[in-house]
């Protein structure tokens, strides 16, 4: 099953500094159809503007990976962690028993980010963070982890979940294949240009919800970029 959620239908909150889209509900949007993919909890689209941000607040049990897509964010945590992550990179942070962390945009241009959280496999483990820079080039043609919960995904960040957060990039025409398990989740979204998934097309920033499928083959109409998480 291969679902396009257009990104026009997607939850909506402008909040002035922050102009944030709702895959799944969250905060004052609700949809009961749209509560998660599997172990997917949360993928939120935002844009924060130049000097603003998500002040301390908390977390606890839950996997948040955060895709950076144009500008920067910077983290600061309970834990006393600091760390500056540029468009396509990657930081994750595992709240485990708890933590408070602060995400600003202190560029002097607008942030776009996903946000993705995802179901821990290791409630009240230690809280944990990190970052790493992943070269667009070195993800060109096919698919590259990100964040990942499986042995044997070295290169990656990890998170304490059985899920992986990858990412390509596609020049126009160009193909990518991934072998899936048909009893897992997937979801992914497109930037720059439509692509289509196993024959349907999707619009850039439309959510592909995937199940029951053992393999996608994503083809990209123009220059593309594909962030996708396989989860329980």
């Amino acid at each position: 099953m291969i679902d396009i959620r257009p990104f026009n239908s997607l939850g909506h909150a402008n909040h002035g500094w922050l102009n944030a889209r709702h895959h799944f509900s969250f905060a004052n949007y609700h949809e009961p159809a749209r509560m998660g993919w599997g172990a997917i909890r949360v993928w939120n689209d935002d844009e924060i503007a130049a000097r603003s941000g998500f002040p301390p607040h908390p977390h606890s049990d839950m996997e948040i990976v955060t895709y950076v897509r144009q500008g920067a964010i910077t983290h600061q945590d309970s834990m006393g962690n600091q760390g500056r992550t540029g468009a396509g990179d990657v930081q994750v942070m595992s709240a485990g028993t708890g933590v408070r962390h602060a995400e600003y945009n202190l560029e002097d241009e607008a942030t776009t980010l996903f946000q993705i959280w995802v179901q821990t496999d290791k409630p009240g483990a230690e809280p944990s963070w990190g970052a790493k820079a992943f070269p667009k080039d070195d993800r060109s043609g096919s698919f590259v982890t990100l964040a990942s919960g499986f042995d044997g995904d070295e290169e990656a960040l990890r998170i304490n979940a059985a899920a992986r957060v990858m990412g390509a990039t596609l020049r126009e025409g160009e193909t990518a294949e991934l072998s899936l398990d048909p009893s897992r989740h997937v979801y992914l979204v497109g930037l720059g240009a439509p692509i289509e998934v196993n024959g349907v097309r999707a619009e850039p920033r439309d959510g592909v919800a995937v199940t029951g499928e053992e393999k996608v083959v994503i083809r990209a109409v123009g220059d593309a970029e594909i962030v996708l998480v396989d989860a329980r």
